[in-house]
């Protein structure tokens, strides 16, 4: 299969990895709350290796694909749109907040690390399920025009 195959699958697999990524974080969430840190990191650092392969997926779609514009018309629009810049806008102020929240963890500084996760889990959380929804009113409630 060449990647001009794989294209167009991968909007419905960056929502796979999404959802994954906010179950993923939903548990991490629970395991801390119950006292289980190692059950905790599992789920954190497995959230972050499905970011980063989200990432990577994401960046070559649109390096192929580029611009690709929203089909709704009417009152969703401005609903999709201030979805869509609320998610672009926290998706990059997320990666710093999440490196800099693996580091404080990683140096074992669980001093730090909670303060900057009391931020880094919920920030993380709405970039992971906005992604979804928007690629359900993208690709499904309103799908685009070929």
């Amino acid at each position: 299969m060449t990647l001009d195959e794989i294209i167009p699958y991968l909007p419905h697999f960056q929502a796979l990895l999404n959802t994954a990524a906010t179950v993923l974080l939903a548990s991490g969430y629970y395991f801390i709350r119950g006292a289980k840190p190692d059950l905790h990191r599992n789920c954190m650092a497995t959230a972050l290796v499905i970011s980063s392969v989200f990432m990577i997926s994401y960046l070559t779609y649109h390096a192929h694909v580029g611009y690709m514009p929203f089909a709704g018309q009417g009152i969703i629009r401005p609903f999709y749109f201030t979805l869509l810049a609320s998610h672009v806008i926290l998706a990059a102020v997320i990666v710093p907040l999440v490196l800099t929240t693996v580091f404080f963890a990683i140096k074992a500084d669980f001093n730090r690390h909670p303060r900057f996760a009391r931020w880094t889990l919920p920030l993380w959380f709405f970039v992971s399920v906005s992604g979804v929804v928007i690629y359900l009113l993208g690709f499904h409630v309103y799908p685009p025009e070929m």
